[in-house]
């Protein structure tokens, strides 16, 4: 299975913005599509954005507007561009190839083994 590696969590105060990297070290994910998750403390894991391999791109409408799922095959990397961001977006964020409906498209992924995630916490 393919090693996701997510990084560039952080610390941030409402209305900042952060970036996150998933990398994939030793593979190739530029041949799939790629989403991120989140899991917030007591909820269940979401699938929050998406984006194929050709760049077309869905998100949650919790996030749509906000945050842009991009990616750079020559460095086999998927980026999070969060902006404007919230208290509710406090979670840990994962990567892995998307999986069920988002934004009126149905994803059928096959999982990697779940990275260790990124921390994201917003908060005054």
């Amino acid at each position: 299975q393919v090693q996701l590696v997510e990084s560039g969590g952080g610390l941030v105060q409402p209305g900042g913005s952060l970036r996150l990297s998933c990398a994939a070290p030793g593979s190739t994910i530029s041949i799939n599509a790629m989403g991120w998750y989140r899991q917030a403390p007591g909820k269940q894991r979401e699938l929050v954005a998406a984006i194929t391999s050709t760049g077309s791109t869905n998100y949650a409408d919790s996030v749509k507007g906000r945050f842009t799922i991009s990616r750079d095959n020559a460095k086999n990397t998927v980026y999070l561009q969060m902006n404007s961001l919230k208290s509710e977006d406090t979670a840990v964020y994962y990567c892995n190839p998307p999986r069920g409906w988002l934004d009126g498209s149905y994803f059928y992924g096959d999982f990697s083994s779940w990275g260790q995630g990124t921390q994201v916490t917003v908060s005054s």
